[in-house]
């Protein structure tokens, strides 16, 4: 298992062909209080960095762009009655949907979370 992270503050999680996505800490911290998760429909192709779902919070609404292609094989339902999860737990319990992963070649395009921490410092 491995974890991996993109200049859009995503967070995938890599067991597999599975990759399981989120949004960082970082992320759920600068949106504030989370109000509504928008999670794709089960099924659903996407390719890497393509809109995979949509976040809202009292400050703004924003798209959350897949980590790398692939099929949405499950998603986080919890997060439709509590969206809260994703500022209480938003790399870990508030994971948003589960892809089949279509190309392993693209996890290459992503970040460590060395190269990710070092990112941060530089915004």
């Amino acid at each position: 298992m491995a974890i991996y992270y993109t200049k859009e503050h995503e967070w995938v999680k890599v067991e597999g062909n599975v990759a399981t996505v989120g949004i960082t800490d970082f992320a759920a911290h600068q949106l504030g209080d989370i109000t509504f998760v928008e999670l794709p429909k089960t099924g659903k192709s996407v390719k890497q960095f393509e809109v995979l779902c949509a976040i809202e919070s009292v400050k703004a609404a924003s798209d959350i762009y897949a980590p790398l292609s692939g099929k949405v094989m499950s998603v986080n339902e919890a997060l439709e009655n509590t969206p809260e999860i994703v500022n209480e737990s938003a790399e870990e319990a508030a994971w948003m949907a589960c892809l089949e992963m279509a190309d392993p070649v693209e996890v290459g395009k992503l970040m460590t979370r060395d190269q990710y921490d070092e990112y941060l410092k530089g915004l």
